[in-house]
């Protein structure tokens, strides 16, 4: 996008409507950013199932924890159970069993597998809708300002293996997966500023920079993030006190790209 071009695009343009061109900018760079980032991560992301420490559930047993080995060239599990060690519980090799989970069979499996899995979450937090309550004789808000934070939150992650039919008959494996993470989190925002949301005060407009706190949960059901967000925004200038919504709470909506 060059110089020529944003300027004909914001020609003519009323500083309010030429700022909600710019979100609008924004928060399309930021979704593609999303997407770009969600497809270069998809190889190593939460949701996909793969070798670690589990609590292993045979259909409705009692889990246990266990060690999982997952062969996807030779279709198969091996479950080792775990032995105590100086270093901590450690898989037990010479006790490990070997399942053949080939991706297609003729008959369905008789027992079904459920893993779990916690984890310690570090996440990269986009909020680009934030839900704000009426308040200094403003009504109620659905702001669009672009936000990003580092997310910190405990995770657990399940997985549940089966055999679906196929027309034709036969069986094929899948993975179903659920997560969900809570956490907290911190980072900057931005926020119009003008006389309005000023006590009338401020003459003048532009856009404050915030920071941004507070409390979020992250589902994920297969390969779909989605995250609800509980915050607060602190204006970092001079305007703090005057600020209407300064340290006022607001609710939103989350999406995360995981670091870890």
């Amino acid at each position: 996008m060059n110089k020529l071009y944003l300027n004909i695009f914001f020609r003519n343009d009323t500083p309010e409507k030429r700022r909600n061109k710019k979100t609008a900018v924004l928060i399309l760079l930021l979704f593609s950013l999303l997407a770009t980032g969600c497809s270069t991560l998809q190889e190593s992301s939460k949701y996909q199932f793969s070798e670690g420490f589990y609590r292993v559930r045979l259909n409705d047993a009692s889990a246990k924890r266990m060690y999982v080995d997952f062969q996807e060239e030779e279709d198969s599990l091996i479950i080792y159970p775990l032995r105590p060690s100086a270093q901590g519980p450690v898989p037990d090799t010479l006790r490990g069993v070997k399942i053949d989970i080939t991706s297609e069979r003729e008959e369905p499996l008789a027992v079904h597998y459920t893993f779990s899995q916690p984890s310690f979450d570090v996440d990269v937090l986009t909020i680009p809708l934030k839900y704000r309550s009426g308040t200094a004789g403003f009504p109620k808000q659905l702001n669009t300002s672009v936000q990003a934070a580092i997310y910190l939150g405990l995770r657990n992650d399940y997985y549940r293996m089966g055999y679906t039919e196929t027309p034709l008959g036969n069986y094929k494996r899948h993975f179903n997966h659920f997560g969900f993470s809570m956490g907290l989190f911190t980072g900057l925002g931005s926020a119009f500023m003008n006389e309005s949301v000023t006590q009338g005060l401020v003459e003048y407009e532009y856009d404050g920079v915030v920071l941004v706190n507070g409390v979020a949960g992250i589902v994920g059901i297969n390969n779909f993030t989605l995250g609800l967000a509980i915050g607060i925004d602190h204006l970092l200038d001079q305007n703090r006190e005057l600020w209407i919504y300064q340290r006022k709470p607001w609710v939103g909506l989350a999406f995360g790209l995981n670091l870890n």
